[in-house]
C-alpha cells in the first residue's frame, strides 16, 4: 500500500492494485505528467517489497540464489532473476550491497513469499532475512532533468554509474540515492527514506528546488513503454529471460543458481525462440492481442499505448526470433476488435531519452 495515501488524495489522485498493494494510478492528466518527465522531470511513490538481509553469510547466500553475482563492494547494486527449474522467470529483484546488510527491492506482493522460501532454506548459515517493506517509501524521480533535481534538494553528490548509491539527508532526513537502471529512457533515481520520513521527502522531491511533476503508474507504463522496458509481470513473468535479451540480468560465468543450466544451454547454442521488438499500428491493441507474419501468428502483444510523444499506438511484442530478426520487413498484422489491421515492426527503443534503459535487447 502507498506510505502516503492522504498526500496523494490531496493530489487528485485515483488508484488501483499491483500485486495486492494500492498505488497511484494516475493525477487526472497522465499525459500530460508523461511529457513533463521527458521534457524536465517527475516523481512517483513505487510500491516496492524490500527485504533486508543481514549475516555473515548474507553475500554468499543471495548469490546462490539470484542470476547475476551479488557485488561484494558497498554502495552497489545489481539487478538479477529469480527463475525456476525450467529456466523461466518467476520474479525480478534488486540487491545493493548497504555494508552490514542487502537491501532486495522486489515488485509489490513478493516479499512475503521471497522471505519465508529463503528463511526457510538457511541451514547452518549465518543469515537473517526480515520483510521491512514497511519501513521504507521509495519514491522514483525520472527525467531530462533528474540528476539537476536531486542536487537541488540532496546534500550529496549524485552517482553516476548506474546502480550505486549514496546516503546523504534531505531536509531533515536521511536518504539513500540510486542511480537507476534507466528504465524509463531518461535520467533516473530511487530516493529511498524511512516511512515515518516519507512525507517530508516528497514534498522536498515535488516542491522544492526544482519543481517535478508527481506522475503515477499508468504514466509510469507508458513512459517504459516507450523506452522499450519490459517489465514484470508484463514481459518478464514465466518467460525465458534470453528471449527478452535481459543479460544485464543474468551473469552466465557464475556458479550454479536455479535454472542456471537451462538459460546458458540456450545462450551457448543460440536456442532463444522469441525476441522483443516495437509495433505501432492505428489503433490500441490490448495484452496478449495475436500478431500474425502473413497468414502465420508470430507471437503476442505484451502491452500498448497511445504514445504521447508520438501520438500514435505502440506496442510491445514477443515474436518469433525468425520473424523479429528482420522486424522492420516484415508484413505483419495485429487483431484489435476481431479485425487485423496493418503493423509497423520496429527495434527498440520507440523514444531516445536522456538516458538509455539498460533491459533493452540487443539485435
Amino acid at each position: 500500500m502507498t506510505i502516503l495515501p492522504s498526500v496523494h488524495e490531496g493530489h487528485q489522485a485515483t488508484f488501483e492494485e499491483r500485486g495486492g498493494r494500492r498505488v497511484v494510478s494516475e493525477y487526472g492528466r497522465p499525459e500530460r505528467a508523461h511529457r513533463a518527465v521527458r521534457k524536465v522531470v517527475g516523481v512517483i511513490e513505487h510500491a516496492y517489497d524490500v527485504l533486508v538481509v543481514t549475516g555473515e553469510d548474507r553475500v554468499d547466500y543471495v548469490d546462490n540464489a539470484v542470476s547475476n553475482r551479488v557485488p561484494a563492494e558497498e554502495e552497489h547494486g545489481v539487478y538479477a532473476l529469480l527463475l525456476n527449474p525450467q529456466g523461466r522467470i518467476r520474479t525480478e529483484l534488486y540487491v545493493y550491497n548497504a555494508g552490514e546488510r542487502l537491501l532486495v527491492v522486489l515488485p509489490p506482493g513478493k516479499g512475503p513469499e521471497i522471505a519465508e522460501e529463503w528463511a526457510e532454506k538457511t541451514f547452518i548459515q549465518d543469515v537473517e532475512i526480515d520483510d521491512a517493506s514497511d519501513e521504507f517509501a521509495v519514491f522514483g524521480v525520472h527525467g531530462a532533468k533528474a540528476t539537476e533535481k536531486i542536487a537541488s534538494v540532496c546534500n550529496v553528490q549524485t552517482p553516476d554509474e548506474q546502480l550505486t548509491f549514496v546516503r546523504g539527508s534531505m531536509g531533515d532526513a536521511g536518504v539513500t540515492v540510486v542511480r537507476t537502471d534507466g528504465l524509463t529512457g531518461e535520467e533516473g533515481y530511487e530516493v529511498i527514506c524511512r516511512a515515518d520520513d516519507a512525507r517530508d521527502v516528497f514534498d522536498s522531491l515535488e516542491n522544492r528546488g526544482l519543481n517535478a511533476a508527481p506522475f503515477g503508474h499508468q504514466t509510469w507504463d507508458s513512459l517504459t513503454l516507450e523506452a522499450g522496458t519490459p517489465l514484470f509481470e508484463s514481459e518478464l513473468v514465466d518467460e525465458v529471460p534470453n528471449n527478452l535479451g535481459l543479460r544485464n540480468a543474468v551473469d552466465f560465468e557464475k556458479g550454479c543458481f536455479v535454472g542456471q543450466e537451462v538459460v546458458s544451454r540456450v545462450e551457448n547454442r543460440g536456442e532463444a525462440t522469441k525476441q522483443l521488438v516495437g509495433l505501432t499500428t492505428s489503433a490500441v491493441p490490448e495484452a496478449g492481442a495475436t500478431v500474425f507474419a502473413g497468414d502465420e501468428t508470430a507471437g503476442e502483444v505484451t502491452r500498448a499505448c497511445e504514445s504521447p510523444m508520438l501520438d500514435t499506438p505502440v506496442a510491445l511484442a514477443l515474436l518469433d526470433r525468425d520473424v523479429a530478426t528482420d522486424i522492420e520487413d516484415a508484413e505483419l498484422t495485429v487483431r484489435v476488435d476481431g479485425e487485423e489491421l496493418a503493423a509497423e515492426g520496429q527495434r527498440l527503443p520507440f523514444v531516445e531519452g536522456s538516458d538509455q534503459s539498460a533491459r533493452l535487447p540487443s539485435y
